[in-house]
């Protein structure tokens, strides 16, 4: 009777040691896997989460940045033919589209010069001095948004070479027989790309999509969602809205143009939007807030 029992014992034994190792190895897999899930989420969190600018890394990118890119630009080969061809196939859909407005504001507002001279100036630099003025102003007052609103300007800038070089064309200024005036050319005006050493370094025909409304529009949202003065969120309004009236008046662009720029906008904001998991100015201001908002996510995960 005793023997049996040693026996019963044992093999109870044996069979209750079997359970441990299984639910231990259980757990070692679990953990594993929880490992492997967590990792992800972690990279995400970190490229989610953004950091505080350094001014001279920003200065050094944004001067590298468009340095390439206005080097690819002008490095699209100018199929002057091609690009014609285009233009003419845009003004004759906008003559269908009963909207073909652009050589009435060309003509008419050349008729009073110290306007369309303002124009032109207009056209040559607010372009490059509002764009940066608004990426500093995000970079001292909204540092937790500047590196998403920057990547924005950024896709959208880079969204328009394949415009170049996918679709070349012509600005209205530049067409055969379309009746367009070069205002620029006509007033003598600074900052003509068709005259002088300019017209050598620079493609003519890289007018969709246009990206003078693509960066105003940016500007324009940055300024209304985040600023609060109202003059402030006013201007921002009617900036792009200005620019859209320029780049038509002054002969560089269709309107058609404009809502290329518009979709690469689009297209960017979107993109950013996969990549933060929100819209970009919500955003915390700073970086310290969006941190706080990391840690605390870990928290309640935990």
């Amino acid at each position: 009777m005793g023997e049996p029992t040693a026996k019963t014992a044992n093999t109870t034994s044996g069979r209750s040691a079997a359970p441990q190792r299984s639910t231990g190895s259980r757990a070692s897999d679990g953990a594993d896997s929880a490992g492997r899930r967590a990792l992800p989420r972690t990279v995400l969190e970190k490229v989610r989460t953004p950091r505080r600018p350094r001014l001279w890394f920003e200065v050094l990118l944004i001067g590298v940045s468009y340095y390439l890119y206005s080097q690819i630009r002008n490095a699209v080969p100018q199929k002057r033919t091609t690009a014609l061809r285009h233009a003419d196939a845009i003004w004759a859909l906008e003559h269908h589209l009963g909207l073909a407005v652009e050589r009435g504001l060309n003509h008419g507002l050349d008729s009073v010069t110290w306007l369309i001279v303002g124009m032109n100036y207009y056209y040559a630099t607010l372009h490059f001095i509002v764009t940066i003025g608004v990426l500093i102003w995000l970079y001292v007052y909204h540092p937790g948004r500047y590196g998403p609103a920057r990547l924005v300007v950024f896709l959208t800038t880079w969204l328009a070479l394949i415009g170049f070089w996918a679709y070349p064309l012509a600005p209205p200024r530049l067409m055969t027989g379309g009746g367009f005036i070069d205002t620029v050319m006509v007033h003598h005006t600074w900052g003509s790309l068709s005259q002088g050493d300019l017209a050598q370094v620079s493609n003519q025909y890289a007018a969709m999509p246009s990206m003078h409304i693509g960066w105003s529009l940016w500007c324009g949202i940055t300024i209304v969602t985040l600023a609060k003065p109202l003059w402030a969120r006013i201007l921002g309004g009617l900036y792009p809205v200005a620019t859209l009236l320029v780049i038509i008046s002054t002969g560089n662009h269709f309107w058609m143009d404009a809502v290329g720029g518009a979709l690469c906008l689009a297209i960017g904001y979107s993109i950013a939007y996969m990549v933060y998991g929100r819209w970009v100015y919500a955003l915390p201001k700073h970086p310290s807030g969006a941190l706080a908002l990391e840690e605390h996510a870990r928290t309640v995960q935990g």
